[in-house]
């Protein structure tokens, strides 16, 4: 069952957690910086790094997808049920309405229509029955 784990509620607990234990912590604010080849100063927020872990386990949610598991429905629903609640987050709570709650809610989007693509391809591909002549 811990394969069916939703990723992406944990990016959505970190982003919840931070907004409301943490009330006036800007995303915006820089958590490190590095200094580049070029001179410039590459600034990292936090908001930067929610939307990078986010984007790593969409990796992870679209490897996942690719496998063909009795409990891939499951891990299809429960991530479609995150979205979901997500939305409604979004949409009814005044703490998740910023512009990275909004691009988590995107990447979860993908997330859930690119499971289902995947596998419904994958499981149209695995029942395909060839014609053969009798």
């Amino acid at each position: 069952m811990l394969f069916s784990f939703p990723l992406f509620l944990i990016t959505f607990a970190i982003y919840n957690m931070i907004a409301f234990l943490t009330p006036g912590v800007s995303w915006t604010g820089v958590v490190f910086s590095v200094s580049m080849q070029s001179g410039a100063v590459w600034e990292i927020t936090a908001a930067d790094c929610l939307i990078a872990l986010a984007l790593v386990f969409l990796l992870a949610e679209v490897l996942k997808a690719t496998r063909s598991y009795s409990r891939t429905i499951v891990d299809h629903l429960l991530s479609t049920l995150v979205f979901i609640g997500a939305l409604v987050e979004f949409l009814l709570v005044r703490q998740a309405a910023t512009s990275v709650f909004a691009t988590l809610l995107l990447i979860s989007l993908v997330d859930v229509i690119g499971g289902w693509v995947v596998s419904m391809s994958s499981a149209r591909r695995d029942i395909q029955v060839d014609n053969l002549p009798q």
